[in-house]
């Protein structure tokens, strides 16, 4: 075999691999970055790609999916100088995968350092119990800052979160004490609003049960004056229509002969009464003249008619 043969076929074989190396198969969510002799060339994005082999190379690879990225711990100092660890999770996306490649050198762990700076100018703001309560706004603000300063960058950054917030251990037995207290303040302002509304339903129940006994009360002595009322009236009319009828029995035939016979008879008996019940009586001298008696009352009863 002579070396012009040797020749050719290392040369075909080097033409081979370098055929094989142009072609390239961009994965879906990925970016390619290809150099042309060393100057920004084009952008490759997924599917299947030729490139020019000894001219072109791939420089740089992005992965355009989003990125959650751990933001280590560290220390921030409150407004009422109170020490406290923060941690969080900053997400990011590459959108301008050539800005990624020359914009910056490593846009992660710029973002990671701009997300703790910005949190601690925000943390050196705020109380330590505001600090638990804004949560929602120290997001905001870390996301606004950073995505403005990673906009030359190439990057988005979509939202930032604070994970924990640890404060010393003596500020939180602190805390737990002040908790406490406030819980058992809270169950007994709760104590007293519950004596207190049971006092107030206990003097209602009393004033409720006092008006109705009053309004039954009333009632019965209404009914009481009415039943006696009626009682008055019924005997009223009984006694009239007696009378009517006493009336009209005088007025009829022999009517006053009925009446003589009528006061003679309780005459007698109303004298024979006093016979038995006193020991000492009075007899008038016209004892025997009974017509006498009869007279007077007639008397009495003509005058009444007249």
């Amino acid at each position: 075999m002579g070396f012009l043969t040797v020749f050719w076929i290392g040369l075909a074989i080097i033409v081979f691999f370098a055929l094989i190396g142009s072609v390239k198969v961009v994965p879906q969510r990925q970016a390619y970055i290809v150099e042309r002799l060393g100057k920004y060339h084009e952008t490759l994005l997924a599917g299947f790609k030729i490139i020019i082999p000894f001219i072109d190379k791939i420089a740089y690879r992005h992965s355009l999916k989003e990125h959650a990225i751990d933001v280590a711990s560290q220390t921030c100092i409150t407004r009422d100088n109170i020490s406290v660890e923060v941690d969080g999770i900053l997400y990011l996306q590459v959108v301008d995968p050539q800005k990624a490649s020359y914009g910056i050198d490593n846009y992660i762990f710029a973002a990671i350092q701009l997300a703790q700076t910005t949190m601690r100018s925000v943390i050196g703001k705020l109380e330590l119990d505001k600090s638990f309560e804004e949560r929602d706004s120290i997001n905001s603000v870390i996301v606004e800052a950073v995505d403005k300063a990673s906009d030359p960058w190439g990057v988005k950054v979509t939202r930032y979160e604070v994970k924990n917030i640890t404060p010393p251990q003596s500020i939180k037995d602190a805390m737990e004490k002040q908790m406490r207290a406030e819980r058992e303040k809270r169950a007994m302002i709760a104590e007293s609003e519950g004596a207190k509304q049971a006092k107030i339903n206990v003097a209602e129940g009393d004033k409720q049960e006092l008006i109705a006994r009053s309004e039954g009360e009333m009632q019965r002595r209404i009914n009481e004056a009415r039943g006696r009322a009626s009682e008055i009236e019924a005997v009223a009319k009984a006694t009239a229509t007696g009378l009517r009828e006493i009336a009209t029995a005088i007025g009829s035939e022999n009517g006053i002969d009925a009446v003589n016979l009528r006061i003679a008879e309780q005459y007698l008996t109303e004298f024979g009464k006093m016979a038995k019940t006193n020991n000492t009586m009075i007899i008038p001298q016209t004892m025997t003249d009974v017509s006498g008696v009869i007279a007077t009352a007639m008397s009495v009863i003509d005058k009444t008619k007249k």
